[in-house]
């Protein structure tokens, strides 16, 4: 086990494993030293929304932040499939979050912290990135949250 797996282990973070079967879309693509992830949904290991609705309107902030947090969770055990260790994390380049929001909701940011405080959790200054993190009127399967991310590999 890498370094970065230890950590998980020290924090207690088990990434979940899903059936990841897919079409034309895929999780990831990996073009030389770098891995573009697709979005990534709060979701269980067979696909299923954790957490639906709106932020601002149902969801509060501490639940959108522990569902940007599983996008993140999503997200490593993605990166973790196609790289097959962690410690291949050179670094977080960019991350993109958007948030089903309601309409007089402006702290968008503060959602996406559950995602990129993770990062920082699990690799220290690689897990520093560039980010954005915007509001949306609808996402899909009415999640409150998203997340894509670019990682530069070792």
């Amino acid at each position: 086990m890498g370094e970065t797996g230890k950590r998980l282990e020290q924090l207690g973070i088990t990434l979940p494993v899903r059936n990841r079967k897919g079409t034309g879309a895929v999780d990831a693509v990996l073009e030389g030293d770098y891995l573009y992830l697709s979005a990534h949904l709060p979701v269980d290991a067979d696909g299923k929304p954790v957490y639906v609705g709106k932020v601002g309107a149902g969801i509060d902030m501490e639940t959108a932040y522990a569902a940007a947090r599983l996008c993140g969770l999503n997200a490593l055990a993605t990166v973790k499939d196609y790289v097959g260790e962690l410690d291949r994390v050179d670094h977080i380049v960019k991350v993109l979050g958007l948030v089903n929001s309601a309409g007089d909701f402006s702290s968008q940011p503060a959602v996406i912290n559950g995602f990129s405080d993770l990062m920082v959790e699990v690799f220290g200054r690689r897990g520093q990135h560039a980010r954005s993190a915007m509001g949306a009127f609808a996402l899909p399967m009415n999640v409150p949250v998203v997340v894509d991310m670019i990682v530069k590999l070792r």
